[in-house]
């Protein structure tokens, strides 16, 4: 038996499954965005608790953060021995993130 064919059901304007492929494309992103964001924290935090730079997790870290920090490193210098950098970072990256969520809403 196979299910019964039932009216489309339409959520905010989409089709059923448009609107679960939007759901969770958006709940992705927002993980993403949060874990990248955490991994960014925890660079920026962990040298205070004096952690080997060369510990397998802090290379990890500065790995994948590095490509995002060194490049704003070049316009915003450290400012009475603190970097600001990764502040900036996670501003961009909430900006980026609603950028996409907002380009992703408008398609649909």
């Amino acid at each position: 038996m196979g299910r019964p064919n039932l009216p489309a059901t339409k959520i905010c304007g989409m089709d059923q499954e448009v609107y679960v492929a939007v759901s969770f494309l958006l709940r992705l992103i927002n993980l993403l965005f949060t874990v990248y964001s955490f991994a960014i924290i925890a660079r920026s935090l962990l040298p205070w608790f004096r952690v080997n730079p060369y510990h397998p997790v802090m290379r990890f870290l500065i790995q994948i953060t590095e490509p995002v920090l060194a490049p704003l490193r070049r316009y915003i210098p450290p400012m009475g021995g603190l970097d600001f950098t990764p502040m900036v970072a996670l501003l961009l990256l909430w900006f980026v993130e609603q950028l996409l969520r907002a380009l992703i809403l408008a398609l649909y």
